[in-house]
């Protein structure tokens, strides 16, 4: 749902070189748009929300929900769309309900969907900085299955390209899960795996939605360091802000934990057996049963 009732073309794109975007992605319902936010604490940035999205945004209809790319795809199709959203040559409802920039010389896009597109994006425009956004996969999950939705395991199966490259080794896994927790606790770990698995330290930066709200001093100035950013500290009024697209009973709504709140709604069966599936793929190196995650364990994972 759109909640900017007052969204217009009143702005002013004044620079469409695309090396001024910012990409920051991540699973949904992993804090992506409060941390979206962070980064714009300044209104800095036009906000461009999730432009990859093809259900909402024309440029983009013929991508896959969630489309993978081989980094060496040279098709046009899906190179000058993506350069378009990346220089601020879009306008469209959807992508521009939470912008607040009336003149804009630079952009951040803020994308759900993309994680499998960031190895390619990063070889074509390699200037743009990539934030990859982390988040407990049970706080993730509990999220998704209050709001009912879907996993997509399948449109990410009938990709031959990334089968092939990546889901091969966990196909039978996947398609023997049964609930929509277990379903729902694979695509986290593909969308993590794939990227952390093609990207090699210091090409991408992995941020921590947890340190936000533990550490949030150390986590914003890793963010901002790896950006060329210089921030002051009302940035930090930020943090206690809820993101646009928070629910009413999310944890930093009602003055909960933010960080272990999940906890309540996950039994646990469920936590173990989340455990399982991430060990599969090596991502209990990242996320165990404490909440809080090793940030270090995410870099034995990558690309070397």
């Amino acid at each position: 749902m759109i909640k900017n009732t007052r969204w217009s073309n009143f702005f002013l794109e004044l620079n469409s070189d695309y090396k001024q975007a910012i990409f920051l992605a991540g699973t949904g319902r992993s804090g992506t748009t409060w941390v979206s936010s962070i980064i714009n604490y300044n209104n800095d940035y036009r906000d461009i929300f999730e432009p990859f999205h093809p259900y909402k945004v024309s440029k983009v209809e013929h991508f896959r929900y969630r489309q993978y790319l081989r980094p060496d795809n040279k098709q046009q199709e899906f190179i000058q769309p993506t350069k378009d959203i990346l220089s601020g040559k879009i306008r469209n409802r959807w992508t521009d309900q939470f912008n607040q920039k009336r003149f804009c010389h630079k952009r951040m896009v803020k994308d759900i969907r993309a994680n499998f597109l960031l190895k390619w994006l990063n070889h074509h425009f390699p200037e743009v900085p990539i934030i990859l956004l982390f988040r407990h996969p049970c706080a993730v999950v509990n999220s998704k299955l209050h709001l009912g939705w879907g996993d997509h395991l399948d449109e990410l199966l009938a990709q031959p390209e990334l089968v092939e490259d990546f889901l091969q080794p966990f196909r039978h896994e996947i398609e023997a899960s049964k609930t929509d927790f277990e379903k729902q606790i694979f695509l986290w770990c593909l969308e993590n795996y794939v990227p952390l698995r093609q990207f090699a330290p210091g090409e991408i930066h992995l941020a921590f939605y947890e340190n936000f709200c533990k550490d949030p001093k150390v986590e914003i100035e890793s963010l901002f360091k790896f950006l060329g950013k210089k921030f002051d500290d009302t940035v930090f009024a930020t943090l206690n802000k809820p993101s646009a697209t928070s629910r009413k009973e999310s944890a930093i709504i009602t003055i909960g934990n933010v960080v272990d709140s999940w906890k309540k709604y996950i039994t646990n069966e469920q936590l173990q057996r989340a455990m399982e599936i991430l060990s599969l793929f090596g991502l209990d190196a990242i996320y165990s049963q404490d909440p809080l995650p090793n940030a270090k364990g995410a870099y034995t994972l990558m690309a070397k």
